[in-house]
């Protein structure tokens, strides 16, 4: 199983991804000068604040491509205000 996901810091900034260890990857995201997290290292504390599963790694792919090209908070915004209802 993969999940896609999307975490969030206090400055409200999003980073979206995909992995099949969400658990180890929110921790990586969170690890100072992590290799593997260049964008979000020095810039948490970061929580998880969405995630979809998938079967396979391709599908995953596919919707953080399809949320990725959105190019828009309100987007975002929606998604995990959606996901806080149910």
């Amino acid at each position: 199983m993969y999940d896609v996901y999307i975490i969030q810091n206090p400055q409200l900034k999003y980073y979206i991804g995909q992995t099949n260890n969400i658990k180890r990857r929110v921790e990586e995201h969170n690890t100072p000068n992590s290799y593997f997290c260049r964008y979000t290292r020095n810039k948490g504390p970061w929580k998880l604040a969405y995630t979809e599963t998938y079967n396979t790694r391709s599908s995953a792919i596919k919707r953080e491509s399809e949320i990725k090209n959105q190019k828009s908070k309100k987007y975002i915004k929606n998604l995990i205000d959606k996901n806080k209802c149910v």
